[in-house]
Formats: structure tokens, sequence, C-alpha cells
């Protein structure tokens, strides 16, 4: 799988000083005609790629299936691709570390358009984490009018932002 982009958030100066974990993760990307499956979280105002966290051992694609079917209740889940993964070191200040190694490994896939129940976790639904498909290029605009405007935005949303853009760019040249 190919890289996407590597970032080390600002407020991190020396790697090299410093106690790190890692944290692996995967992400789903389900696009119908210009429309993408999104999770909106009212906490962060945002949109993010449906996923999470793997499961100590379990297989990529398994826990991108686990994670699109909890957050999102999508149904029939096929053909599934690679896409990339995007690497990022961010502050953390758990499990005795100082920052965080995350590596999110992102997927195609497709799904139905109707979607069944979620399965949400506590924290999730106290965020006001709910699924959308929504059209991509608004969910772009809007997320980049978080990041300008917003003192509530979380640290996830560069690399989501980063990836719909990616989205973006790969469906146009699709189409040309």
């Amino acid at each position: 799988m190919k890289l996407l982009r590597s970032t080390v958030h600002p407020d991190i100066q020396n790697l090299d000083s410093q106690i790190i974990t890692q944290r692996l993760a995967t992400r789903a990307i389900t696009m119908q005609g210009d429309d993408i499956l999104l999770l909106y979280t009212e906490r962060y105002h945002d949109y993010s790629l449906p996923g999470g966290g793997l499961d100590e051992g379990e297989e990529q694609v398994d826990g991108m299936i686990r994670e699109l079917e909890e957050e999102t209740g999508a149904l029939s889940i096929r053909n599934v691709q690679p896409f990339g993964f995007y690497e990022e070191y961010r502050p953390w200040h758990k499990d005795n570390a100082d920052v965080m190694h995350m590596i999110s490994y992102c997927y195609t896939c497709n799904v139905d358009k109707k979607l069944g129940n979620t399965r949400f976790e506590s924290h999730e639904i106290n965020n006001g984490m709910k699924p959308v498909w929504i059209n991509l290029h608004e969910a772009i605009e809007h997320n980049l009018k978080t990041i300008e405007l917003s003192e509530k935005k979380g640290m996830s949303i560069e690399r989501e932002t980063f990836i719909l853009q990616m989205i973006a760019d790969k469906k146009q040249q699709k189409e040309s």
C-alpha cells in the first residue's frame, strides 16, 4: 500500500527524544456518484471517514469492515481495494507516551445506499457522531471552513480533509 502523506504535529519538536506509542487504524472510502459516506461529528463540527483502531491481531480489511458496519450500519460491503496509508505523529499523553504514531490504512469499497443500525461507542454518541451521505466537495468545503474558523476542531480534521481532497482529485482524473 502506498504512503499518502507523513506528518508531524507542529507541537512536536524532536521525535528522537520522545516516548512513542503506535496505533494502527483503518478508514473506509465509500462513494456513490458524487456522494461519499462520512461521519459528521457535532462536537468537532467536521466530517470524517468511517474507521478506527485495529484490535490486537486483527487484519486490516477485517478491521475496516467492522468499523464501517459499527459506525455507519453499512450493508453489503464489497469490492474492497487498497487506497493508501496516512502516517502521523501527534501529541499523546496516555500509555506513558509523549507521541502517538498513527497509521491509517485507507480502503475503497462499495456498500448499499440504505444503511442499517449503527453500534456507536459511548464517546462517539457523546460527541454527536452520525453517518451521512454528503456531496464530496461540500464535505471538503465544510472541513476547510472548520479548520479556518473553529476553535473546537479535533486533531484529525487535517488528515481527513487531505484524504478527502485526494479522493476528489482521483475522481476528477478518472472522469477526465
